[in-house]
């Protein structure tokens, strides 16, 4: 049987139950990742007598597993401490991820030139966070990043466009990709990992998705990304067919290979959300944030798809409590189709 362990690091102070099962005096720890969310999070409700002392500011680590397993402990998220509210008899700390300060910095800035990628570099050397993975993306001739948004914001914005990716590691590095079928897949087999499933299918919020920019764009040349245009249709970029459809206009898509990028991409994506799946796990601390999933042997029911295939991890739970143990739920959807939409 194995032992749920943690290991806490708060400022200059830290909680290891991996040697001292008995050092804990948490009550409830829980972390929630989401690939679709500016800022991770963890809550650690603990006990007022010899818990941890922590002050906003101060910053946080935390590490999951099992004290007898071959694993050991693994790092889950990294940040600082946002919250502390002290009760009668717990008290509550709530930290976020170090994508934290992105959402805390404003910036006005235009970039000429560059691609999508160069755009979220900057900023995080603006926020002081460190960059784990950005790759370019599109083409830009040109991005406004105004204060009236945070970073945070112009960064969801800029991987929306490119059918990227956006979130911190467990190490708080930034990552900018495009989602690969390289990553780690975690096999779960029904019956031998899986403690309850669900299937999500909804109808995708368009069939079809026409993205516009403000200018005449690459059919005049490199230089005409700064004029204005009567007519977009020659410009506009689409992906799909039939109804509804969505319309996005958007500055930044001044030439229409960068608008047609981002059509397919918004098609893939709404595509791929239209199926989605919640798995429980025993704890499973290695679950990462746009891993891949691979469901192996559920049983067929009348009427209903089968769960089996691969999917792309969205978003991940842990929670650790003295009554239910240590537990994992993960939120994932389908991939898209090879090739994108057409």
């Amino acid at each position: 049987m194995l032992r749920p362990a943690y290991r806490i690091t708060i400022g200059d102070h830290v909680v290891d139950t991996t040697a001292e099962p008995r050092a804990s005096t948490a009550v409830e720890l829980h972390v929630r990742l989401d690939l679709d969310t500016p800022v991770d999070s963890v809550t650690l409700v603990q006990g007022q007598v010899g818990g941890l002392r922590a002050e906003p500011g101060d910053d946080v680590a935390v590490e999951l597993g099992y004290a007898d397993g071959d694993a050991g402990l693994v790092r889950v998220l990294t940040g600082a401490v946002v919250a502390v509210e002290p009760g009668l008899r717990t008290e509550r700390v709530v930290g976020h991820s170090t994508a934290d300060a992105l959402t805390r910095t404003s910036v006005d800035k235009t970039f000429e030139d560059g691609s999508a990628g160069d755009v979220v570099r900057a900023l995080a050397a603006e926020a002081g966070l460190d960059v784990e993975r950005v790759s370019d993306g599109p083409q830009l001739p040109a991005y406004v990043v105004d204060s009236r948004r945070s970073a945070a914001r112009h960064v969801r914005e800029l991987a929306r466009l490119a059918g990227f990716d956006t979130y911190v590691t467990p190490d708080g590095g930034l990552v900018f990709e495009a989602p690969a079928g390289t990553r780690t897949a975690h096999v779960l087999t029904y019956g031998e990992h899986v403690l309850g499933a669900e299937q999500c299918r909804e109808r995708p919020r368009a069939a079809t998705v026409l993205t516009y920019g403000e200018s005449p764009g690459a059919s005049k040349g490199d230089e005409s990304w700064a004029w204005l245009t009567k007519d977009f249709e020659t410009y506009r970029g689409s992906a799909g067919s039939g109804t509804p459809v969505l319309l996005v206009e958007q500055a930044a898509l001044r030439t229409a290979a960068a608008a047609g990028t981002a059509a397919r991409a918004i098609a893939d994506v709404l595509t791929a959300s239209a199926v989605g799946v919640r798995v429980r796990l025993q704890g499973r601390p290695q679950v990462r944030l746009g891993d891949l999933v691979e469901l192996e042997r559920f049983p067929e029911r009348a009427g209903v798809d089968r769960l089996d295939g691969t999917y792309q991890v969205r978003a991940v739970e842990h929670r650790l409590t003295k009554t239910d143990g240590f537990l994992t739920d993960v939120t994932a959807r389908s991939m898209p189709a090879p090739g994108g939409v057409s």
